[in-house]
């Protein structure tokens, strides 16, 4: 990881790279094809810094904690927790209606989703292209029973004239809501059924609608994942080879790495390396029992999106470790998933 600083030695920019002597090559070299924030920002590089780990997993988690405490010119990504957006579910004229804001209040909506961290914009597209997809992007905005304009162009089922389409309204937003938690995928299918129609009658035209209602829904349920995956506050073992050989070995709980260190393969096959590692194990995840409130802050949700995009996407062996475990009867438990967890790297 590198720290890019100014003149007066204050951090301005910090950023990532396997190769440090290319990255940094890559802002003084070539620069017309930089972009103007590029530009502007070599012109007040004056110093560099850099902070050497021994995975990448550390260099994002690093990389995350210094842009939030920082808070960098140049780095907007994770710079302003307090950006992300929420989907909300309001009460309005008899109807639940999806709405993006900034912020929440848990009593009064108690269907919310979220925080998302792609820009609001992004967002709101998203939840208009659902709305679209499914005809209820009503744009009603009082309640005497005539039709609104979305009606007359085929994107409102007709809640706004009352009557069987509120009934049908309701049900779709049953499904929906239940998309967007992850417990039913019916409306998920459904568009898939009528892209491939679309495609089989060669409309391609609505076939890529569908398609792009499809990404909409794809990048607001894979977010809805992170976050139920955070308020889990999973117990995680993880061991990741770093060469031939060493292995390191990291602790992690919601989202913070609570104990790393490195270990030769051969040590890793000794007796007293399980001893060790289960007795790290017990210390660190019964000194953090799970008392942590469930529902996910907005700056927790990056370092969160760090922890299970690693988990799921890069060659790391972890494994869970149930808070029933630490009890003293089920410490067996935990020697045994080690002894699996190790054979596995």
């Amino acid at each position: 990881m590198y720290l890019m600083k100014d003149s007066r030695g204050e951090i301005i920019y910090v950023g990532k790279s396997k190769s440090l002597k290319k990255r940094v090559q890559s802002y003084f070299y070539n620069n017309k094809s930089h972009s103007p924030k590029v530009k502007k920002l070599v012109q007040h590089v004056k110093d560099l810094d850099y902070r050497v780990t021994d995975t990448e997993f550390e260099a994002f988690m690093l990389e995350c904690q210094f842009i939030q405490e920082i808070k960098p010119m140049y780095n907007r990504k994770m710079k302003n927790p307090k950006g992300y957006s929420y989907i909300v579910v309001r009460e309005s004229d008899g109807l639940r209606r999806l709405e993006v804001s900034n912020s929440i209040d848990a009593e009064l909506h108690p269907v919310h989703f979220g925080p998302y961290t792609a820009s609001r914009i992004s967002v709101e597209k998203a939840v208009q292209g659902i709305q679209e997809c499914f005809k209820i992007a009503c744009n009603s905005t009082s309640s005497n029973s005539t039709p609104c304009l979305n009606h007359s162009l085929g994107l409102c089922l007709g809640m706004c004239i009352g009557g069987e389409p509120v009934q049908e309204y309701n049900e779709i937003m049953d499904l929906l809501i239940g998309l967007l938690d992850g417990s039913d995928r019916t409306l998920y299918k459904d568009m898939e059924r009528k892209m491939l129609e679309a495609s089989e009658q060669y409309d391609f035209e609505k076939a890529a609608k569908y398609r792009d209602y499809i990404e909409s829904v794809k990048f607001l349920i894979n977010k809805e994942k992170v976050i139920d995956f955070a308020e889990q506050n999973h117990n995680i073992a993880m061991i990741e080879p770093l060469n031939d050989g060493e292995i390191k070995l990291f602790l992690v709980k919601r989202n913070n790495i609570l104990y790393c260190e490195k270990f030769s393969v051969e040590c890793s096959k000794s007796g007293s390396f399980m001893t060790e590692v289960k007795e790290r194990v017990l210390h660190y995840f019964e000194e953090n029992p799970e008392k942590m409130r469930n529902e996910v802050r907005r700056d927790e949700i990056d370092t969160a999106q760090i922890i299970y995009s690693y988990l799921h996407h890069n060659n790391c062996h972890y494994m869970f470790i149930p808070q029933e475990w630490l009890i003293e009867e089920n410490h067996d438990e935990i020697e045994l998933a080690l002894r699996k967890l190790l054979s596995q790297k």
